[in-house]
Order: structure tokens, then C-alpha cells, then sequence
């Protein structure tokens, strides 16, 4: 198949959701309206509480949210083959993603910017609160241990994306004054962005930085985790303007450009698809398509998380509330047409099907090294730039969404303690430092006590983020259909999803468990256990609200 044409369909496809679907579902089910003053503007503080505009924070929503997640789940999916992938990530982000991302945004403008866990208290009472809070605390602590691994390791592999993925900062922090304090036109503000970001990409390929092997006694990878978590636990204590919002604003934009240079080189080179659509020669370990397909794709088709970040700093910087549309719901179709690279990427990036398979020999293999080498194939074939320079474009690409996610994932994490810290009353924990020094300790403990000295404690619970993420995906909806029918509204839009992810999840993670125990895994055991636990509490409390909701409803 000619990976053109399947471009081409996904683009479609995704407009045509946002043009249509999105606004039906705004206007019709949510009622967007103008008039109400969001929490931005009522309690406005200028560190968490900032009135932003709508392409600022577009980028900021959409750079929090994509991390790696977007590549890696399709770049291991693709070993089922590339045609169910691409139908889980196009209706998934069409029918799913933005109903979730933008339904999410809304509940928490209309709830004083509070966060999901807090707005189930609202809604359901505060046991429900109180088990969404564990649940939502633990896929945090994998978010954020993973991505430090990750961001490492790419690092060490493309020293050439040293300098750019820090010199991003420098780049955000001169972008927030120049928006904030000196009040520049945001496009010439952007332009310059651009400009700076690649050029330091172009100058990270022509000069590499690497941290010897051993220092202080430390493997690199856990000498470079130790950095990300120390940049991490000071950027979520800075207002978001400073640096959250113009780094996630410039990631957004360096993505888009990317996309276009990768898209562009699909449409001149028009490689094929090398890969099966259908893929009957798995190798021998590979699980069941049904359900892991629906829970390594997450991000990218729908997330969990996506909701944290939604109700956690996105809610709060919300200027007008037509603004979630294009924030909540075209945030998830970026996320989508990211989604859909990456499987072209792995699938139309080899010359041929034995290259192919002999990088996908096992489930969990290709990943993001497919993404980065095949995209690099792909953007030399057409577009003609050099291969190292193909690869820091994607690698730098990669690296900064996973650090954006790292910066949002912490901030959140300190968010949940001190919102323990509010429902327990304990003084110290809602204190920003005590709160930052907690969540950055509780994703070093998992890295290097699960891990070791270097670091990957991470990758050990890294197989439940999945199931983990599809199930708060699935809970977040069902806060919103609560909300929803209690406003007299048609809830089917939001029911549907919810109903079809909690099975999937469910399912998988009842399968997982099973091969945790095979394994002797005792910490996936334990967390599968504790998750199960708390998601079917959660659901049972949830559709006894429900029914109560439904029989005054339909009285």
C-alpha cells in the first residue's frame, strides 16, 4: 500500500472530525458559552491561574499530553499489523480523544479549575475521590519515571540532540518575557522560535555532547535522569508563563514543522508500506490483539492522562470558554496526526519486509528507534536531508514532547499532594516545595530503588501505564456522562467510549495479571491488584450514581 494515500485518508478523516463532530458536540451537548467567566479571569493569580490565548495554550495542552506515548504505542502496534493501528488511532482520536480531552477541559472550567480527582469528590462523594486520587497519583509515577529513562536514553544514543533539547529552555524562557512582560507580537515572538529551535538543532548535529560513561560513580543514563528530575521539580514550581506555557507553545510549533517535513517526504518519496496490513507471522510471544491493542495505543487515540492535564493546568489558563474546543479537541487531533507518523514511520521506513521483521522480533520491539530511523529513511529519501541531521530533527522531536510531559506530569504530581494535603489537613503538604520535593522523590524511589544505580526502575511498572492510562480514560468520562445527565443532556456521546475502554482495560488488566504472576513479578502483581481494586470500586460507586441519575432524568 502507498503510504500517500493512507496519509492522506487519516489527514481527512481527522479535519473532518474537528470541523464537524467537534463543534456538534460543543455546541449541542457541552454549550460553550462566551458569557461565563472561566477560572482564569475569577481567580486569576499569575502562577497557575493566567487568562492565555488559545494558540498558546493549544500548544501547551497538546506538548503536555503527547510525550513519547504518541510514538511509542503505535510503533509497537504496527507488529499486529499497520491497517488496525491506523483505524484505532483515527477513530479513536475522532469519536474518543477529543470527546475526552475536550469534555475534561469543560467539566473543570465549570468547576473552578479543579482537578478530576477533585471534581469526582464533587460528584460522587469522597471515597470515589479518594481511590481516583490513588489511581491518578500512580499513572503519574509511570509517566514521569518513564520518560526520564527515555529522555536519557535518547540522549546517549543521538548526542547530537544535547544541545538542542536544552537549548529549548533558553529559547521558552526568552519567549515567555517576550509574550508576557513585553506584551511582542506573537507571531514574530513564534517566527523567532522557530528560527532558534532549529537552528540549534542544525548546530547539535554538527556538535555532539556526550557525558563519559561513569560520573560520580553513576552510569550516564542515571547522571542525565538526575538532571531531567532536578530541571523538572524547579520548572513545576515557576509560573506556567515563565516556562511551562512558551516551551510547550515552541515544542507545538517545531512538531508541526516536523510533521510537515515528514508528511511532505511521504508525498514526494510516496515510499510503500513494506509492513503487513494484517500481520499473520507474529512471533511466538505476542499477545492477543484483543485488548492490547486498545491499551498500547493510548496516546494517540485516547488517554487518561490527557484528562489530568486537562483539569490539572489547562483548565486554569482557559481565556473564553469556546476555547476549550480548539484547545481540548484539536489538541487530541495533533496528537493523532503524530500518531499516524509514527506508524508510517515504522512501517514505510524499511526497503523491505525482511528488514522489517528483523526489527520487530518480539512484541515491544521497534518503538522508538523505528520512529527515529525509519522517519530519518523517509525525510532523506524526499526531502534529501542528511540522515544524522534526520535523526536529531526526530530525536529532539521526541525528546523534547517526553521533557514538556515530564515538566506538566511533575507540577500535576505536586498538585495531588497538596490536594492531600487539603483533604487531610496537613499544612506541610500543601506547601509548593514540600509538595515538588515529594513528587520528585517518589519517581526517583521507583528509578533507583526498583532500578538500581541506573536509574530504569521506571521501565518496570512501564507495562501497566497502559491499562493504567485507558482506565482513567474511561473514569473521566464517567464523571462527565454524571455531569452531563444531571444537565439534561444527551450522554450516549461520552457513554459509548467509556463503556467500550473500561472493558478493554479491564480486560487487559486481568490478562497482565495473569503474566505478572507467571513472571514472579511482585510489584506489577501488587500494583495490577491495587488498580483492579480501585477502578472496579470506582465503576460500581460510579454506575450506582449513574442509574440513580438516570431514573430522575428520565422522570
Amino acid at each position: 500500500m502507498n503510504s500517500a494515500i493512507v496519509l492522506l485518508f487519516g489527514i481527512l478523516a481527522m479535519l473532518i472530525g474537528y470541523l464537524v463532530y467537534s463543534k456538534f458536540f460543543a455546541k449541542q451537548i457541552l454549550g460553550l458559552d462566551n458569557s461565563i467567566a472561566t477560572p482564569a479571569h475569577t481567580m486569576q493569580d499569575g502562577i497557575d491561574y493566567v487568562p492565555t490565548n488559545k494558540y498558546v495554550l493549544w500548544g501547551h495542552h497538546f506538548t503536555s499530553v503527547a510525550g513519547a506515548a504518541p510514538i511509542i504505542g503505535p510503533a509497537i502496534a504496527v507488529i499486529w499489523g499497520w491497517v488496525p493501528a491506523m483505524i484505532w488511532v483515527v477513530l479513536g482520536t475522532i469519536f474518543m480523544a477529543g470527546v475526552h480531552d475536550m469534555s475534561a477541559t469543560w467539566a473543570s472550567v465549570r468547576n473552578k479549575g479543579q482537578s478530576i480527582g477533585s471534581i469526582a469528590g464533587s460528584v460522587m462523594g469522597g471515597r470515589v475521590r479518594t481511590l481516583m486520587m490513588v489511581v491518578i497519583f500512580l499513572l503519574l509515577l509511570m509517566v514521569n519515571a518513564v520518560f526520564g529513562v527515555v529522555i536519557a536514553n535518547m540522549m546517549i544514543k543521538t548526542p547530537t540532540s544535547v544541545i538542542p533539547v536544552w537549548g529549548a529552555l533558553v529559547v521558552a524562557a526568552i519567549i515567555g518575557q517576550c509574550i508576557y512582560r513585553f506584551k511582542m507580537n506573537l507571531a514574530w515572538v513564534s517566527l523567532f522560535g522557530v528560527i532558534a529551535l532549529y537552528g540549534l538543532i542544525y548546530l547539535g548535529s554538527m556538535v555532539p555532547v556526550a557525558i563519559p560513561e561513569t560520573l560520580f560513580g553513576l552510569p550516564d543514563n542515571a547522571v542525565w535522569i538526575l538532571f531531567l528530575f532536578f530541571y523538572a521539580a524547579i520548572a513545576s514550581l515557576l509560573p506556567v508563563w515563565m516556562l511551562l506555557q512558551p516551551r510547550d507553545y515552541i515544542n507545538g510549533l517545531q512538531l508541526f514543522v516536523g510533521l510537515i517535513l515528514l508528511y511532505g517526504a511521504i508525498f514526494i518519496a510516496t515510499p510503500d508500506i513494506v509492513a503487513p496490513a494484517f500481520n499473520h507471522n507474529l512471533p511466538a510471544t505476542t499477545p492477543s490483539i484483543m485488548p492490547l491493542l486498545f491499551v498500547t495505543v493510548a496516546c494517540g487515540a485516547i488517554s487518561g492522562f490527557h484528562g489530568l492535564v486537562a483539569t490539572g493546568t489547562t483548565s486554569k489558563q482557559i481565556d473564553k470558554e469556546e476555547d476549550v474546543r480548539f484547545v481540548g479537541y484539536f489538541g487530541a487531533v495533533g496528537e493523532g496526526l503524530l500518531a499516524l507518523g509514527a506508524i508510517l514511520a515504522a512501517t514505510a521506513g524499511f526497503a523491505t519486509l525482511a528488514d522489517w521483521e528483523a526489527v520487530y522480533q518480539k512484541f515491544g520491539d521497534g518503538s522508538i528507534g523505528a520512529f527515529i530511523d525509519g522517519g530519518a529513511t523517509i525525510l532523506n529519501n524526499g526531502m534529501g536531508i542528511d540522515i544524522v541531521l534526520s535523526q536529531t530533527i526526530l530525536t529532539v522531536m521526541a525528546a523534547l514532547f517526553a521533557g514538556t510531559t515530564m515538566d506538566t506530569g511533575v507540577r500535576l504530581q505536586r498538585y495531588i499532594f497538596q490536594e492531600f494535603g487539603e483533604v487531610y489537613n496537613l499544612p506541610a503538604l500543601k506547601k509548593g516545595v514540600v509538595a515538588t520535593l515529594l513528587a520528585v522523590g517518589s519517581c526517583l524511589l521507583i528509578a533507583f530503588g526498583a532500578g538500581g544505580a541506573d536509574g530504569s526502575g521506571g521501565m518496570l511498572i512501564w507495562p501497566l501505564f497502559g491499562t493504567t492510562n485507558q482506565l482513567m480514560a474511561a473514569l473521566t468520562l464517567m464523571i462527565v456522562t454524571v455531569i452531563l445527565l444531571r444537565k439534561g443532556k444527551t450522554v450516549w456521546y461520552t457513554l459509548a467510549p467509556l463503556s467500550f475502554l473500561l472493558v478493554m482495560a479491564i480486560f487487559a488488566l486481568i490478562l497482565q495479571l495473569k503474566t505478572f504472576y507467571m513472571d514472579k513479578n511482585w510489584l506489577l502483581i501488587f500494583l495490577d491488584i491495587v488498580i483492579l481494586i480501585a477502578t472496579i470500586l470506582v465503576t460500581f460507586e460510579s454506575f450506582s450514581v449513574l442509574r440513580k441519575e438516570w431514573r430522575q432524568y428520565k422522570s
